[in-house]
């Protein structure tokens, strides 16, 4: 059986007659070969010149990754989260009130800005870069280049490695009205004021207190 790839060969005139020299056909095959194997050995040490480099990426990913699972998580619990941390918010708040002497039938609601915050730790990495110019006189000026760049902390928990939380803070209250009993006197509203203002550290000009509706039952 004929080898259609010897009968290729053949036909390309690789060398002259005499087989001495190759032709010009040889010439341009043999610098197409040599391009090809310069560049796959470029690729691979291109892939491993830099190790650390590919480390850095990983990590950075992986925290983009953890990162955007995060916030993906907290969207759909957002609005749930919210309630329950307002509800808890007016059930403790409704008991302390009820205790003010003069006070009775209290009723509260509390208006959130957002969930609790979650604070992570971060490596602060700082840059500085130099440059020395001439100008046409002679003259010389150093201009320095300073950057800064921070990179959340990863620690491994069991066989995952998640950022590492510093501190977690409650959510800030938006506003809060009081509906009770025994508010109208000016003395016992200003103590729910400050009550309320103490309790969850909002200013006095975000808490509305009224008085209840002597018809309402308590």
């Amino acid at each position: 059986m004929n080898n259609p790839f010897k009968k290729i060969f053949s036909k390309l005139k690789l060398k002259t007659e005499d087989g001495s020299k190759p032709t010009k056909t040889g010439y341009i095959l043999i610098i197409g070969l040599i391009g090809v194997l310069v560049l796959l050995v470029g690729n691979m040490f291109q892939n491993q010149s830099d190790p650390q480099q590919n480390d850095l990426t990983q990590n950075q990913q992986l925290i983009e990754s953890r990162n955007e699972e995060a916030t993906f998580s907290q969207k759909n619990k957002k609005t749930s989260n919210v309630d329950e941390v307002e509800k808890e918010y007016e059930t403790e708040l409704q008991a302390l009130l009820e205790k003010i002497d003069g006070v009775s039938g209290v009723e509260v609601m509390v208006t959130l800005e957002a969930t609790q915050e979650q604070v992570y730790e971060k490596n602060l990495i700082i840059g500085t870069q130099t440059t020395e110019e001439t100008d046409q006189n002679g003259g010389e000026r150093h201009i320095e280049d300073a950057t800064e760049e921070q990179q959340t902390v990863i620690v491994r928990q069991g066989e995952q490695e998640v950022p590492l939380l510093i501190q977690t803070r409650r959510p800030e209250v938006r506003g809060v009205l009081v509906v009770a009993k025994g508010v109208e006197h000016m003395e016992i509203k200003q103590w729910v004021s400050e009550a309320v203002s103490r309790v969850l550290d909002v200013p006095v000009h975000r808490i509305s207190i009224m008085p209840k509706n002597n018809g309402e039952e308590s």
